[in-house]
C-alpha cells in the first residue's frame, strides 16, 4: 500500500474512517483516541502508527503544522435525535476542539463527520459558526449528507460530513458520486452465516435481500450488545435477524434451518464495510460498540480519494484496489 499524504486524526474509534482514509493514501503521523479498546484496536491493527490514547485536548497542534490533512469523528451525542441535541452547551461537542487544531496545524484540507441529526434547522446557527470561523482562516467549506448504502454499505447509515480546503485547492474538490447498487444484508453475510455449516443459511440470506437499519453502538450508559431501539430492531426481525444481542458464534450445522439467526460482532462489522482482517480488542460488548461507532470504511475512503484528487494526488487502479499517489 502507498502513502504519499499526511493525515492527523481525531476521535480515531476503531479506525473506521483511519482504515478508509490510509485507502485512499493517507498515512497517519497521529491518531488520537480516548478510549482504552478502542486506541487498543488501533494499535493491534496497525503498530507503527503513532496512537494517542487520551483527550484531543492535549494535543498541541503546532506539532503537526502544515499536515495534508485534519480528520476527525466528533462525538455524536450533542446533535443525534436520540439524545438531547444540546449541541454547543454539551461538554461532549469536540468541534472547537477541531477549529483549534486547524488553527495550530494550518491543515492543507479538514474532514469532520457527524450525525444527520447536525444537518437539521436546529443547528443552522451553530454551522455557520464554525463555517464561518474557518472562512477567517482561509478556508473554503461545504457540507453535505452522505448515506453509506450508496458506496457499498449495507445500511442506510447517514452521515452529515463537512469538509474544508484552502481556497487554493476547493475548486478542484467534488464530492465522491454513488458506486453501484446498494449491497444487500444477505449478499454480504451468507458466508458468514454458513461458516460452521448451517443449512438454513442460502434461505436465511435470500430473506435477508434489503439493506439494515442504522448500526448503533451506543455508550457505556447504554446496556448490553443489541441492534437498537425498537424499531431498529423491526427492521432487522424483518431481514430474518434477531436484534436483541449479539452472539459469539454462527448458526452450527445442528442448528433448525428456520432458525432466526443473531449476528456476531465479525457480521457488525462487515455491514459497518470493514475487512476481515481488521482486529478489535476489548470484551464482546465494548468490540460492539466500537463497531457500531465507526465511520464506514468505505465511505472514508472515497471521500478520502476526493480530497486526495484536490490535493493534487492521482488515483491508479490496482486490481480493485485504488491507492492515491503524489502527481508528479
Amino acid at each position: 500500500m502507498t502513502t504519499s499524504l499526511s493525515a492527523l486524526e481525531i476521535c480515531a474509534g476503531a479506525g473506521g474512517q483511519s482504515s478508509g482514509l490510509e485507502l485512499a493514501g493517507f498515512g497517519h503521523s497521529l491518531a488520537v483516541e480516548i478510549d482504552r479498546d478502542a486506541a487498543a484496536t488501533l494499535r493491534l491493527n496497525r503498530p507503527s502508527w503513532d496512537v494517542h490514547e487520551g483527550d484531543v485536548r492535549e494535543i498541541d497542534g503546532r506539532k503537526y503544522k502544515g499536515i495534508d490533512l485534519l480528520a476527525g469523528g466528533v462525538p455524536c451525542p450533542p446533535f443525534s435525535v436520540a439524545g438531547k441535541q444540546l449541541g454547543a452547551n454539551d461538554e461532549r461537542d469536540l468541534f472547537p476542539e477541531a477549529l483549534r487544531l486547524v488553527r495550530e496545524a494550518k491543515p492543507t484540507a479538514v474532514m469532520l463527520e457527524n450525525v444527520k441529526g447536525l444537518a437539521s434547522a436546529r443547528f443552522n446557527d451553530y454551522r455557520e459558526a464554525i463555517r464561518d470561523e474557518l472562512h477567517r482562516m482561509g478556508y473554503q467549506t461545504d457540507w453535505q449528507l452522505l448515506y453509506s448504502s450508496e458506496f457499498g454499505v449495507p445500511q442506510l447509515r447517514p452521515r452529515f460530513i463537512l469538509v474544508a480546503l484552502k481556497s487554493s485547492k476547493f475548486s478542484k474538490f467534488e464530492w465522491p458520486h454513488p458506486v453501484g447498487s446498494p449491497a444487500k444484508v444477505g449478499e454480504v453475510l451468507k458466508d458468514l452465516m454458513a461458516a460452521n455449516g448451517w443449512a438454513g443459511a442460502d434461505a436465511w440470506a435470500k430473506k435477508a435481500n434489503g439493506i439494515a437499519p442504522t448500526i448503533v453502538g451506543g455508550s457505556k450508559k447504554h446496556g448490553g450488545a443489541d441492534l437498537g431501539p425498537t424499531r431498529a430492531k423491526a427492521g432487522w426481525a424483518a431481514l430474518g435477524v434477531d436484534g436483541k444481542g449479539i452472539v459469539d458464534e454462527a448458526p452450527s450445522a445442528e442448528t433448525p434451518e428456520d432458525f432466526v439467526p443473531r449476528l456476531t460482532n465479525r457480521m457488525v462489522a462487515r455491514v459497518q464495510g470493514f475487512e476481515d482482517s481488521w482486529q478489535f480488542s476489548g470484551r464482546k460488548t465494548s468490540v460492539y460498540r466500537q463497531i457500531g461507532n465507526a465511520f464506514p470504511p468505505p465511505v472514508a475512503k472515497n471521500v478520502g480519494l476526493s480530497i486526495a484528487t484536490a490535493l493534487g494526488a492521482r488515483a491508479t487502479t490496482t486490481g480493485t484496489q485504488l491507492i492515491a499517489r503524489q502527481a508528479s
